[in-house]
């Protein structure tokens, strides 16, 4: 079956640092599940925590599935995300000591089965960000440029 995106948080790279990435399930309902496959999901202010040796995904966004009416979920809960114990036990270290963070940067569906990709990273700095943004147009400047003499 193979791999298919629903969607990317396409902010996560313009505010953090990537370090490390971990792939984990979800605890979904099935009007969740729906929803999710029809591409109604936002990651833009979600974030991942831990609570009692367990991963929560906090902030995301599912929209509502409208033929489940009274079944339905809700939007902004808390979600369990599954990752084995000691992929967390390195998590709880890495996070408490480094002072990083879990933001999630792509759902999708693996196998029919659904999929988050979690990526361990730092905060930018605004100048951080300005460099960023300098170089990603230095380099639309040359490629332009190549174009040009060709």
């Amino acid at each position: 079956m193979g791999i298919k995106i629903v969607t990317v948080n396409k902010q996560a790279k313009f505010r953090y640092q990537f370090l490390e990435k971990f792939e984990a399930g979800i605890v979904l309902t099935g009007s969740e599940v729906k929803s999710l496959r029809a591409g109604h999901v936002q990651l833009s202010d979600a974030y991942a925590t831990l609570r009692n040796k367990e991963l929560f995904l906090i902030n995301c966004h599912i929209a509502p599935y409208p033929p489940a009416a009274d079944l339905n979920h809700e939007p902004k809960r808390s979600r369990k995300l599954l990752l084995h114990s000691e992929e967390i036990n390195a998590l709880i270290g890495k996070i408490q000591q480094q002072r990083l963070t879990l933001i999630p940067t792509r759902i999708y569906l693996k196998n029919g089965r659904v999929k988050i990709e979690l990526t361990l990273a730092r905060g930018k700095r605004m100048q951080d960000r300005r460099e960023d943004l300098k170089k990603k147009a230095q380099n639309r400047e040359i490629e332009q440029a190549l174009k040009r003499k060709r």
